[in-house]
């Protein structure tokens, strides 16, 4: 029974910790300060890199990103100009 108990007390705790971190980042987000990590490179660069003729996979490599990075810039891209 009183292992019952402290299980129940751990879940009440571990909901208020959770309430607290959700109401944190609420406020942070509400603030603009809560954004996320900043890009290293430029979407533009990947673009315009892709646009003079070089795979995806040597532009990736040579700004030391992901290819999914280059990917990802390019889909933004398709997505704003329409």
């Amino acid at each position: 029974m009183v292992i019952t108990i402290l299980g129940m007390v751990a879940d009440m705790e571990l909901k208020f910790i959770k309430d607290r971190q959700s109401a944190g980042i609420q406020a942070a987000k509400a603030e603009g300060v809560y954004k996320g990590r900043a890009k290293n490179v430029d979407d533009d660069e990947i673009r315009r890199r892709v646009a003079t003729g070089a795979s995806k996979a040597s532009v990736a490599r040579d700004l030391k990103i992901f290819r999914m990075t280059v990917y990802r810039a390019l889909e933004t891209f398709d997505e704003q100009s329409g």
